[in-house]
């Protein structure tokens, strides 16, 4: 069964599964959960869709630590 990633309550707890969409609803919480600084760029991306598990909570973890290592 497909996820609904529009509609969905997003929690750290939620998977991503096979039919993940970058939708408002997902940029929604990654900005609550990283900052109004978010962001999606196309390497971020492409490791969220990599096929291996992972939750939300993951995926905002990663990109907190792919911007601790970002100079200012």
């Amino acid at each position: 069964m497909n996820t609904d990633w529009h509609s969905i309550e997003i929690s750290r707890a939620t998977p991503v599964d096979a039919s993940y969409k970058n939708t408002q609803n997902v940029r929604r919480f990654l900005t609550v959960e990283c900052g109004d600084g978010f962001k999606f760029d196309r390497d971020f991306m492409a490791w969220i869709g990599n096929g291996e598990h992972k939750t939300m909570g993951d995926v905002a973890d990663e990109w907190r630590r792919r911007r601790a290592g970002k100079a200012s």
